[in-house]
């Protein structure tokens, strides 16, 4: 399958995601896992048949491991990234999806299911947000930067300003596009591949730099933990890194 294929189904199960949210009317917590909504649960059933039909394995936060894979593609999927933003009515949640191959990363796309905002990226091809090419802002010192977080810093590092907006694969393409200078996992958070790939793949196709910071690889095809860093350059990278008490 070429990557204009793979793109168009990641935009039909997106598409079938928004018509699942659209006709349920209890978005409420689905009384089977702690932090699981009656949304995550009708996103899953929405895409992932489109996943499959297209002969893609996936890995998906609700669903865990399915599908045959013979195509030798996995798409890692978050139905909906930020449901607590979704059941509590903040406007910053989306359908994460990115597509694996022998290589790692090689199509993803999210997409802000309030608003209708798209991030897309092709592995080697730059990335885009509803068509049109973005970059990061270039902010290299700490101390001017306005950095997205995931968890609870032990310590202030010396940030501008922060921001924690509970939605990590947006607020990666936040970095790829310049709003936010840097995105890290802080305290005892972490995420899931489900969490940030995607958005790492938009990142990486705009020269963001990437850490994690146990010095881990972040590119993960099941559900091991890791803490990532993204940030507008490798100098405010490194410098968030070295923050051994964040």
């Amino acid at each position: 399958m070429d990557d204009v294929r793979l793109l168009e189904v990641l935009d039909e199960a997106v598409g079938a995601v928004r018509g699942a949210l659209d006709v349920l009317e209890d978005w409420g917590p689905s009384g089977k896992k702690p932090g699981q909504y009656r949304l995550d649960l009708a996103a899953d059933g929405a895409a992932l048949p489109i996943l499959h039909g297209a002969g893609l394995a996936v890995l998906s936060e609700e669903s865990g491991m399915t599908g045959d894979g013979g195509s030798g593609l996995l798409a890692v999927i978050d139905p909906i990234d930020g449901s607590t933003n979704a059941h509590r009515g903040v406007p910053f949640y989306s359908t994460s999806i990115c597509v694996l191959d022998g290589d790692g990363p090689r199509v993803g796309v999210v997409t802000n299911q309030a608003s209708g905002v798209r991030y897309a990226a092709v592995r080697g091809e730059g990335a885009e947000k509803d068509g049109r090419a973005i970059a990061p802002s270039g902010c290299e010192e700490l101390g001017a930067a306005i950095v997205g977080i995931s968890g609870f810093p032990g310590h202030h590092p010396g940030w501008a300003q922060y921001r924690a907006l509970g939605a990590a694969s947006l607020e990666c393409c936040a970095v790829a596009e310049g709003v936010l200078d840097a995105y890290v996992v802080v305290g005892r958070s972490t995420l899931y591949s489900w969490d940030y790939l995607a958005g790492l793949l938009i990142c990486r196709e705009v020269g963001v730099a990437e850490s994690e910071r146990d010095w881990r690889d972040l590119v993960v095809r099941d559900a091991s933990p890791r803490r990532p860093i993204v940030a507008a350059t490798g100098r405010l990278a490194d410098r968030l890194a070295g923050e051994e008490a964040l």
